[in-house]
């Protein structure tokens, strides 16, 4: 992993080992506060590949690739974060029965060369397992999403860092099926077998402070 991540930021470890996550999702209400959502714009699908990093003690993510449906998303979150976002085609469908949520996801990205894809099928756990909790400071899941900070790096190599405030994520256990998975191959990053963890979340209100130099 050490070659997709600046040498001022430290990659985190738990149990002995870096972390790789693949987050599938559905944005909404996206917009410049105090401007109102707009229809076609604040809502569409968005799939990422993240690394757990530190930088002065803080804790946040590296975000290794985003995907997102928004083509007006993706050049202003290129131009205005310094994210290495693509445009794809992306579909979701999620259905609900008897308070179990699945949900089918596709994504391809639009771009030249090999195939940069990822579907899957996943559905949160049945009866009590399934319920919602917060995680356990200690545990993996906690290491995984209490993270209140993003970087990145400007064309000029200078280690940026967006504040993000968030509740803690109201998790639930779940199980996938994964379809196709280039995500990670299209980085550089084998990611062998099925996922070793998977977690459902069904809402998280995220607020992304503007980026700062990180003092080195």
């Amino acid at each position: 992993m050490r070659h997709l991540v600046p040498p001022s930021l430290r990659i985190n470890e738990f149990g002995g080992t870096s972390w790789v996550g693949i987050v599938p999702f559905r944005m909404e209400g996206v917009m410049a506060r105090p401007l109102p959502d707009l229809p076609g714009l604040s809502a569409f699908p968005e799939l990422n590949v993240r690394l757990y990093v530190e930088a002065d003690g803080k804790p946040g993510v590296w975000f290794v690739s985003l995907d997102a449906a928004n083509l007006p998303a993706v050049w202003a979150a290129r131009r205005l974060f310094h994210l290495p976002y693509f445009h794809a085609d992306m579909q979701t469908q999620t259905e609900v029965q008897n308070h179990r949520v699945c949900v089918r996801y596709r994504a391809v990205r639009r771009s030249r060369g090999p195939r940069v894809a990822f579907s899957a099928t996943y559905a949160t756990t049945a009866g009590p397992a399934g319920e919602s909790f917060e995680a356990t400071p200690g545990t993996l899941e906690h290491f995984l999403t209490a993270r209140y900070c993003l970087y990145t790096q400007d064309g000029a190599g200078t280690l940026l860092r967006a504040n993000i405030h968030h509740a803690p994520w109201s998790l639930q256990n779940a199980s996938a099926t994964i379809g196709e998975n280039t995500m990670g191959e299209a980085q550089g990053i084998t990611l062998p077998g099925p996922p070793s963890l998977v977690h459902f979340s069904r809402r998280t209100d995220v607020v992304v402070w503007p980026l700062e130099r990180v003092a080195r």
